[in-house]
Protein backbone atom coordinates (compact mmCIF):
# COMPACT_ATOMS: atom_id res chain seq x y z
CA UNK A 1 0.00 0.00 0.00
CA UNK A 2 1.31 3.38 -0.96
CA UNK A 3 0.62 6.42 1.11
CA UNK A 4 0.94 9.89 -0.17
CA UNK A 5 1.70 12.89 1.87
CA UNK A 6 -0.25 15.89 0.94
CA UNK A 7 0.54 19.30 2.17
CA UNK A 8 -2.41 21.53 2.57
CA UNK A 9 -1.76 24.91 1.18
CA UNK A 10 -4.19 27.68 1.78
CA UNK A 11 -4.08 30.31 -0.90
CA UNK A 12 -3.87 33.89 0.21
CA UNK A 13 -7.23 35.60 0.18
CA UNK A 14 -7.92 37.69 -2.86
CA UNK A 15 -9.00 41.28 -2.45
CA UNK A 16 -12.53 41.64 -3.72
CA UNK A 17 -15.71 43.48 -2.83
CA UNK A 18 -16.62 40.98 -0.11
CA UNK A 19 -13.19 41.17 1.54
CA UNK A 20 -13.32 44.96 1.41
CA UNK A 21 -16.81 44.97 2.92
CA UNK A 22 -15.87 42.57 5.70
CA UNK A 23 -12.83 44.66 6.63
CA UNK A 24 -14.86 47.87 6.53
CA UNK A 25 -17.65 46.51 8.69
CA UNK A 26 -15.28 44.96 11.22
CA UNK A 27 -13.36 48.23 11.63
CA UNK A 28 -16.53 50.31 11.64
CA UNK A 29 -18.01 48.00 14.26
CA UNK A 30 -15.10 48.81 16.57
CA UNK A 31 -15.49 52.54 15.96
CA UNK A 32 -19.27 52.50 16.42
CA UNK A 33 -18.91 50.82 19.83
CA UNK A 34 -16.67 53.67 20.96
CA UNK A 35 -18.92 56.30 19.39
CA UNK A 36 -21.99 54.85 21.13
CA UNK A 37 -20.29 55.26 24.52
CA UNK A 38 -19.95 58.96 23.67
CA UNK A 39 -23.52 59.33 22.40
CA UNK A 40 -22.58 60.07 18.79
CA UNK A 41 -23.33 58.25 15.55
CA UNK A 42 -20.91 57.36 12.78
CA UNK A 43 -22.36 59.99 10.44
CA UNK A 44 -22.23 62.64 13.19
CA UNK A 45 -18.58 61.81 13.83
CA UNK A 46 -17.74 62.10 10.12
CA UNK A 47 -19.55 65.44 9.83
CA UNK A 48 -17.92 66.80 12.98
CA UNK A 49 -14.46 65.60 11.90
CA UNK A 50 -15.03 67.19 8.49
CA UNK A 51 -15.85 70.51 10.15
CA UNK A 52 -12.83 70.27 12.45
CA UNK A 53 -10.44 69.39 9.62
CA UNK A 54 -11.67 72.18 7.33
CA UNK A 55 -9.18 74.98 6.83
CA UNK A 56 -11.90 77.55 7.54
CA UNK A 57 -15.50 77.56 8.82
CA UNK A 58 -17.84 75.96 6.30
CA UNK A 59 -21.36 76.81 5.27
CA UNK A 60 -23.92 74.06 5.81
CA UNK A 61 -23.97 73.47 2.03
CA UNK A 62 -20.18 73.11 1.96
CA UNK A 63 -20.23 70.63 4.84
CA UNK A 64 -23.05 68.65 3.24
CA UNK A 65 -21.06 68.43 -0.01
CA UNK A 66 -17.87 67.33 1.76
CA UNK A 67 -19.62 64.71 3.89
CA UNK A 68 -21.57 63.49 0.86
CA UNK A 69 -18.31 63.07 -1.06
CA UNK A 70 -17.04 60.81 1.73
CA UNK A 71 -20.13 58.84 2.72
CA UNK A 72 -22.35 59.05 -0.36
CA UNK A 73 -25.20 59.59 2.11
CA UNK A 74 -28.42 61.36 1.23
CA UNK A 75 -27.85 65.13 1.51
CA UNK A 76 -31.12 65.49 3.45
CA UNK A 77 -29.84 62.99 6.02
CA UNK A 78 -26.56 64.90 6.26
CA UNK A 79 -28.48 68.13 6.91
CA UNK A 80 -30.35 66.33 9.70
CA UNK A 81 -26.99 65.24 11.09
CA UNK A 82 -25.72 68.82 11.06
CA UNK A 83 -28.89 69.89 12.91
CA UNK A 84 -28.22 67.19 15.51
CA UNK A 85 -24.66 68.44 15.97
CA UNK A 86 -25.96 71.99 16.39
CA UNK A 87 -28.58 70.84 18.91
CA UNK A 88 -25.91 68.88 20.78
CA UNK A 89 -23.71 71.99 20.79
CA UNK A 90 -20.90 70.18 18.99
CA UNK A 91 -21.23 72.67 16.12
CA UNK A 92 -22.21 76.32 16.42
CA UNK A 93 -23.58 78.71 13.82
CA UNK A 94 -21.53 81.83 13.15
CA UNK A 95 -23.46 83.82 10.62
CA UNK A 96 -23.69 81.70 7.48
CA UNK A 97 -20.97 79.31 8.68
CA UNK A 98 -20.74 76.39 11.07
CA UNK A 99 -17.77 75.93 13.34
CA UNK A 100 -16.92 73.12 15.73
CA UNK A 101 -17.29 74.01 19.40
CA UNK A 102 -14.82 73.25 22.16
CA UNK A 103 -17.14 70.38 23.16
CA UNK A 104 -16.92 69.06 19.59
CA UNK A 105 -13.13 69.17 19.67
CA UNK A 106 -13.07 67.47 23.09
CA UNK A 107 -15.44 64.73 21.94
CA UNK A 108 -13.33 63.85 18.90
CA UNK A 109 -10.18 63.94 21.01
CA UNK A 110 -11.76 61.49 23.47
CA UNK A 111 -12.86 59.19 20.64
CA UNK A 112 -9.36 59.32 19.14
CA UNK A 113 -7.80 58.53 22.52
CA UNK A 114 -9.93 55.38 22.73
CA UNK A 115 -9.63 54.26 19.12
CA UNK A 116 -5.93 54.95 18.51
CA UNK A 117 -4.62 52.02 20.58
CA UNK A 118 -7.15 49.67 18.96
CA UNK A 119 -6.26 50.94 15.50
CA UNK A 120 -2.58 50.47 16.28
CA UNK A 121 -3.21 46.84 17.26
CA UNK A 122 -5.24 46.22 14.11
CA UNK A 123 -2.62 47.70 11.76
CA UNK A 124 0.57 46.69 13.58
CA UNK A 125 2.91 44.24 11.94
CA UNK A 126 1.57 44.67 8.43
CA UNK A 127 4.58 45.14 6.16
CA UNK A 128 4.93 48.59 4.61
CA UNK A 129 4.97 47.15 1.09
CA UNK A 130 1.65 45.38 1.75
CA UNK A 131 0.13 48.60 3.06
CA UNK A 132 1.40 50.47 0.00
CA UNK A 133 -0.05 47.85 -2.36
CA UNK A 134 -3.36 47.84 -0.51
CA UNK A 135 -3.43 51.64 -0.60
CA UNK A 136 -2.94 51.66 -4.37
CA UNK A 137 -5.67 49.07 -4.89
CA UNK A 138 -8.13 50.84 -2.60
CA UNK A 139 -7.49 54.19 -4.29
CA UNK A 140 -8.18 52.62 -7.69
CA UNK A 141 -11.34 50.87 -6.44
CA UNK A 142 -12.55 54.17 -4.94
CA UNK A 143 -11.86 56.04 -8.17
CA UNK A 144 -13.69 53.45 -10.27
CA UNK A 145 -16.63 53.17 -7.87
CA UNK A 146 -16.99 56.97 -7.81
CA UNK A 147 -17.00 56.99 -11.62
CA UNK A 148 -19.69 54.29 -11.70
CA UNK A 149 -21.75 56.17 -9.12
CA UNK A 150 -21.47 59.35 -11.18
CA UNK A 151 -22.59 57.46 -14.29
CA UNK A 152 -25.58 56.03 -12.43
CA UNK A 153 -26.50 59.49 -11.16
CA UNK A 154 -26.53 61.12 -14.58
Amino acid sequence: MTTTSSTSTHPSPVADARALGLAHHAARGVLERVLARHGITFQQQIALRTAINASSPQTPDELVARVHASLKADPADIRTTLDELLTGQLLAAEGAHLRPTEAGHELLAAVAAETTPVSNRIWSGIPAEDLAAAGRVLALVTQRANAELAALSS
